[in-house]
């Protein structure tokens, strides 16, 4: 708990940075809820605390989370594929935020790009290795033993070193209590100044923020998979290195597809329209995924797997008075960097919290303008992936995109337009607005338009095995 001195001083705080007071504010000893402790709960637990140390203010803040993320299997799983940006890295590195390396299972260089035909190896463009392969939990259900730690844990244990108490409870009910949230377990009844959602799209967690009379429409869901195969570390190393592999496949309803190698797991990752058994089995069986394992090995679900819901469409409302939704039960980013779009998300609503005030006014004021902004590269992104399925349907516009990025990989000196356009894409280590435009770009679209006319002509050949060079 932060102790601190008059109440006042919030306030003064929040008018020496020029924001607007509301009707309702945190004062000193308010009590907040965070309901859910995966990374959007405890970043926002964390950065309330902070902002409130900053503004002299003392706030309680319990964290109420059934789930120990240090176990193994479902008991300890938050349903990821478990990647961290090269963005979020920066972005944590900026508040102070390392993440250890006992909890980063591999730092993935480059990417390898398949298609049915051929597969092209794209260097990062900084030749940094900032992207993070890690686990969510305490691993995969038949992992042999603990030997590491998962970010879920870890981010959880920063929020409870700044001070927040994390109640090992499932919350069931809700309600008011003069004109405050209540949170209601088996016939006690705790009573807040601010109620954070952060419970994901995988729990009853909306039927909560629904009794408390939040009138919006949920956020848009669809169906995906992702399951962890186990391997020796020597096999992994020989066939997928540090590379996080992307798939480009003629599937209906796959938009794209992912292997990432953490460890002795190859976490497989498939994202698209209501992903079922048959589109799963034929991504296993498709020759592209096939040479990726050693010869003989017949690729297949690992004995850890889930088809999560994931947020494809936002909330339409994440607020009212005293009430906030944080990550992907309000908003998230389309298909790439969940994680940083956690941690947007809830440092902003917990810097309205305590800079603006928790009415629903504030939130609309100060936060609003985040999370419509996230909203809103979204729809960039479904247009980028609508893209990519037409690309997917003409041959030589999908061998075009290949032979753009391999003539990229094999010239050093040459701008690499595409291969920063399909790394952004594929790492979500930028806004989709911004790779949008710069496909618009006259250089770019002259060389595809090239790269793809002499794919027609006869002169673009095809590529057999993992083509290209760092």
């Amino acid at each position: 708990m932060v102790r601190c001195g008059y109440q006042g001083q919030a306030a003064c705080a929040s008018r020496n940075r020029g924001w607007d007071m509301g009707g309702i504010t945190l004062e000193d000893g308010s009590r907040v809820a965070v309901i859910g402790g995966g990374p959007a709960g405890s970043f926002c637990a964390y950065f309330l605390l902070t902002f409130a140390e900053r503004a002299d203010l003392s706030l309680h803040v319990d964290i109420y989370e059934p789930r120990d993320f240090r176990k193994s299997g479902p008991a300890g799983c938050n349903m990821c594929g478990g990647i961290v940006s090269e963005s979020l890295v920066q972005a944590l590195a900026v508040e102070g935020i390392s993440l250890p390396s006992s909890i980063v299972q591999r730092s993935i260089d480059s990417y390898v790009l398949h298609t049915d035909d051929e597969s092209l190896r794209i260097e990062t463009p900084l030749h940094e290795k900032r992207i993070a392969a890690l686990h969510r939990g305490g691993g995969p259900r038949d992992v042999k033993a603990l030997t590491w730690g998962g970010l879920d844990a870890y981010l959880l244990d920063l929020a409870q070193e700044r001070g927040a108490k994390v109640r090992p409870i499932r919350v069931s009910e809700v309600g008011w209590e003069d004109g405050r949230p209540q949170v209601r377990l088996d016939g006690t009844a705790e009573t807040y100044d601010l109620l954070v959602g952060a419970t994901g799209v995988n729990s009853t967690g909306w039927q909560l923020f629904e009794r408390l009379g939040l009138g919006a429409r949920s956020p848009e869901t669809t169906k995906t998979y992702v399951t962890e195969i186990y391997l020796d570390d020597e096999t992994i190393t020989a066939h997928f290195g540090s590379s996080m592999h992307m798939f480009l496949l003629e599937l209906p309803r796959l938009d794209c597809a992912a292997i990432v190698p953490k460890g002795n797991f190859l976490t497989v990752c498939l994202l698209g329209k209501d992903i079922d058994r048959e589109l799963i089995k034929a991504f296993f069986a498709s020759p592209a995924v096939r040479r990726c394992f050693p010869p003989g090995w017949d690729p297949s679900e690992g004995a850890c797997h889930c088809s999560p819901k994931i947020n494809v469409g936002e909330a339409t409302r994440p607020f009212m008075d005293r009430v906030v939704l944080v990550g992907d039960c309000g908003v998230t980013r389309l298909y790439k960097d969940g994680i940083g779009a956690a941690y947007r998300t809830a440092r902003a609503a917990a810097r309205t919290a305590v800079f603006g005030g928790v009415s629903a006014a504030d939130f609309d004021r100060h936060y609003s303008r985040l999370y419509r902004s996230i909203a809103r590269d979204n729809r960039y992104g479904h247009m980028i992936f609508s893209a990519v399925h037409g690309i997917k349907r003409i041959g030589p516009l999908l061998r075009g995109v290949m032979k753009m990025a391999g003539a990229e990989q094999a010239a050093p000196r040459a701008a690499r337009r595409m291969s920063v356009v399909l790394w952004d894409m594929f790492t979500g280590s930028a806004p989709y607005r911004e790779i949008f435009f710069r496909t618009l770009d006259p250089r770019f679209l002259a060389r595809f338009a090239w790269e793809s006319a002499a794919v027609v002509a006869g002169s673009g050949g095809r590529r057999n095995g993992v083509t290209g060079h760092g």
